[in-house]
């Protein structure tokens, strides 16, 4: 990499800003694994400006580095609709074009040579990243995924390998670590996973990458299990809606009841319309950041388990923005139901932005509230 590069690199990184997403002082858009990443496909760039394929960047550091490398077009796939927002904001900061969203279906294209990866923590995800870029990739073609170390193990190097045919595991730099796989190798795509709680009757069907996947998570659980006390509704909203367990549950509990799944990542979407169908519920899902398609004072109830990770680090910011969400959605009168690890205290928060909040129930890790809009 020239000193020109490099410096034009620097710049772009010191610009980047995470908007849509959470900003804080002690969160930043980009990490070292994005910059291990970068300085590694860098002379893979320097001479021969390609198409550059791009898995789940999270705020815009490798596909936006990837053309400051020199990438004459960049192709990207990110699941979360925050990031791709993120992207596209820092793209138009930076004056950046040829990037170009795909499916993760179709993102891989033969005249790619070198795709570049967040790695996943979720090993199901990573499978089915690895199979479909593999799937489609030219026999040449090289991946190179990375992360901070805390997020890897080595059972990744495995899954990679699985459609990889060959897998190096660099040194250790800024406590990131990066994998390069070659030889891509043809397999099927996964297909979804399909679990039961028969405590409720309610299947559930998740893509790769869901949180809890066909499991029905312990905080979802609490909620459900003090459903019996919901209020009556013409619309309610799953929000943050992961495998749409509860969209289900709600839409089955209702019929004639409009209920809505929303959710920031696009496979979750997806698996909540498989799980409603694997129900016999009908639910609209939805696409969304937090709820900005849904018009104010338009829901009767909102149910709600708030993710409290902002990427690697325990932040409420993404909770209190879903909470704030919940108030403009809400009739005045509406209940937002919340399910949230205790330890977090979220019920003043509650009180502030939403209205009225009692306890109604909790286990040893869970607290279920009720918050009535005001």
């Amino acid at each position: 990499m020239t000193a020109d590069t490099a410096s034009a690199l620097d710049a772009l990184l010191g610009g980047l800003r995470r908007r849509p997403d959470v900003e804080a002082a002690e969160l930043r858009a980009w990490d070292a694994a994005d910059r291990y990443l970068l300085d590694t496909a860098a002379p893979l760039l320097a001479d021969a400006p390609a198409a550059v394929v791009v898995v789940d960047d999270t705020h815009g550091a490798l596909s936006l580095g990837a053309r400051t490398l020199g990438a004459a077009r960049v192709r990207v796939h990110q699941d979360s609709l925050v990031a791709q927002h993120a992207l596209e904001a820092n793209a138009v900061a930076a004056g950046v074009v040829a990037i170009e969203q795909h499916s993760l279906e179709t993102v891989m294209s033969p005249d790619a040579p070198l795709a570049l990866l967040r790695l996943p923590r979720s090993l199901d995800r990573l499978d089915a990243v690895a199979r479909h870029l593999a799937a489609h990739a030219h026999p040449d073609a090289v991946l190179i995924a990375g992360n901070m170390l805390k997020h890897m193990t080595p059972a990744q190097n495995d899954v990679l390998r699985a459609s990889w045919q060959h897998v190096d595991v660099s040194l250790a730099r800024g406590k990131a670590r990066l994998l390069t796989a070659r030889g891509p190798r043809r397999l099927e795509p996964p297909a979804p996973a399909r679990g039961y709680a028969p405590e409720h009757e309610l299947h559930i069907v998740a893509l790769p990458g869901v949180f809890a996947s066909r499991s029905l998570d312990i905080g979802t659980r609490a909620l459900l299990d003090a459903a019996d006390r919901l209020p009556p509704f013409a619309t309610a909203i799953d929000l943050a809606c992961g495998s749409g367990v509860l969209a289900a549950f709600l839409a089955r509990r209702e019929p004639g009841a409009r209920v809505i799944a929303s959710d920031v990542s696009a496979v979750a979407v997806q698996s909540a319309a498989l799980t409603a169908a694997a129900n016999g519920a009908r639910i609209e899902p939805v696409h969304d950041d937090g709820l900005s398609q849904q018009p104010d004072a338009s829901a009767d109830l909102i149910v709600l388990n708030p993710p409290f990770h902002v990427g690697a680090a325990v932040h409420t910011g993404v909770a209190l923005r879903l909470f704030a969400e919940a108030d403009r959605v809400l009739r005045p009168g509406g209940e937002l139901w919340a399910v949230w690890n205790s330890h977090l205290a979220y019920a003043p928060a509650l009180e502030r932005a939403v209205g009225a909040t009692r306890q109604v129930a909790r286990t040893p890790k869970f607290t279920v509230t009720a918050s009535r809009r005001r």
